[in-house]
C-alpha cells in the first residue's frame, strides 16, 4: 500500500516511555498546536486542518500509543493505557520537540487523552479544543436504555481480556467500516486510499485500540471521578464542537461541559463525527479563534 503522508510535514519517532516510541508529523513553524486523533483512525485524519494551520504555526499530529505507526505496548497492567499515560506521552512529545506549552485539539478518543493533558498538565496545554466526546465520566451515564446501543462498541471492549479481542480480530475490516461508514454524512471526505490506510492501521491494532477502550470503563473512570471530588476544572480556554448526540440520548451536553470548564464555547454541529475531515475549514477556524482567546 502506498504511505500516505500530510504534504510538507516531516516524519518523526520520538521516545516518550520506556520502550515506547510515538510516530508523529510535524510541519509549519510558530506557536504550536498538538493534534490527536481519534478511532479507528492516524493522525492521518488532520492532513487537511493541519496543512492550513502549518502556515502559521508549527503543527504536531502524532498516533496515540495503541495506534497507527506508534509503539503498542502490552496491556500487563491498566496504567498502560490510562488517559493519564497517554496524556503524559504527548505532553513529552512536544518538549521532545522543544514547545513546553502549546494549544492541544483532540477528536474522539484523542479527545479523552486530551481532556486528561488539559487536567493533568495546565502548564503545558494552553488552551483546548475537543471533538464530539463527554467526558469519560458524563459519556457513561449518557448511555441509558435503547439508544444507547449506539454505544455498543464501548461494552464490547469494556469486557476482560480476551474474548473482545478474538471476536474483533476475526472481522477487523468489517467491525472498523462500520464506524467509517455509520459515523460519516459525507462518505467522500475520506477517499478510498485513506479508508484502506485506517483499516489496515486498526486491524494491526487491535489488542491497544481495546485495551484503550477498556481503560476508559476502568482507571479512567477512576481518575475522572477523583478530579469531580477534588473539583478539578480546566483552566484555560476550552472550544467543544459536537453533534447533536444530546436530542438522541437525552442529556445537555454544554451543561455536562460547562461543570469542567469556566472559559467554554460550547457549539453544535451540522457534519459528521469525522469532522476535521467532513468540514475542517470549519475546525481550522475554530483551532484559530479558540488560539487567539
Amino acid at each position: 500500500m502506498t504511505h500516505l503522508s500530510i504534504p510538507g510535514f516531516t516524519e518523526h519517532r520520538v521516545a516518550v516511555d520506556d520502550g515506547v516510541t510515538l510516530h508523529a508529523a510535524v510541519g509549519g513553524t510558530g506557536n504550536p498546536i498538538v493534534l490527536l486523533h481519534g478511532f479507528p483512525q492516524t493522525h492521518l485524519m488532520w492532513r487537511h486542518v493541519a496543512a492550513d494551520l502549518a502556515a502559521d504555526h508549527t503543527v504536531i499530529c502524532p498516533d496515540l500509543r495503541g495506534y497507527g505507526a506508534s509503539s503498542k505496548p502490552a496491556a500487563n497492567s491498566p496504567e498502560v493505557y490510562a488517559k493519564r499515560t497517554m496524556a503524559r506521552d504527548v505532553v513529552r512529545l512536544a518538549a521532545a520537540l522543544g514547545h513546553d506549552r502549546f494549544v492541544l485539539a483532540g477528536h474522539d478518543r484523542g479527545a479523552l487523552v486530551a481532556f486528561r493533558a488539559a487536567l493533568d498538565h495546565p502548564r503545558a496545554v494552553s488552551h483546548a479544543l475537543f471533538l464530539d466526546v463527554l467526558p469519560t465520566l458524563d459519556m457513561w451515564d449518557a448511555l441509558r436504555g435503547v439508544s444507547g446501543a449506539v454505544g455498543y462498541h464501548l461494552y464490547l471492549m469494556a469486557q476482560p481480556p480476551g474474548l473482545p479481542e478474538r471476536m474483533i480480530a476475526a472481522c477487523a475490516d468489517d467491525f472498523f467500516a462500520s464506524f467509517l461508514d455509520a459515523w460519516t454524512k459525507d462518505p467522500e471526505a475520506i477517499p478510498a486510499e485513506v479508508r484502506a490506510h485506517y483499516l489496515v492501521a486498526s486491524a494491526a491494532a487491535v489488542p491497544s485500540i481495546v485495551a484503550d477502550y477498556r481503560a476508559s470503563a476502568g482507571v479512567d473512570l477512576e481518575h475522572d471521578g477523583a478530579d469531580r471530588v477534588a473539583g478539578r476544572r480546566l483552566a484555560m480556554p476550552v472550544t467543544v464542537l459536537q453533534q447533536d448526540w444530546g436530542a438522541a440520548l437525552g442529556y445537555h451536553a454544554e451543561g455536562l461541559w460547562s461543570a469542567w470548564a469556566d472559559d467554554l464555547r460550547h457549539r453544535t454541529v451540522s457534519c459528521g463525527h469525522f469532522m476535521a475531515e467532513e468540514d475542517p475549514h470549519l475546525i481550522t477556524a475554530e483551532i484559530r479563534a479558540l488560539a487567539a482567546r
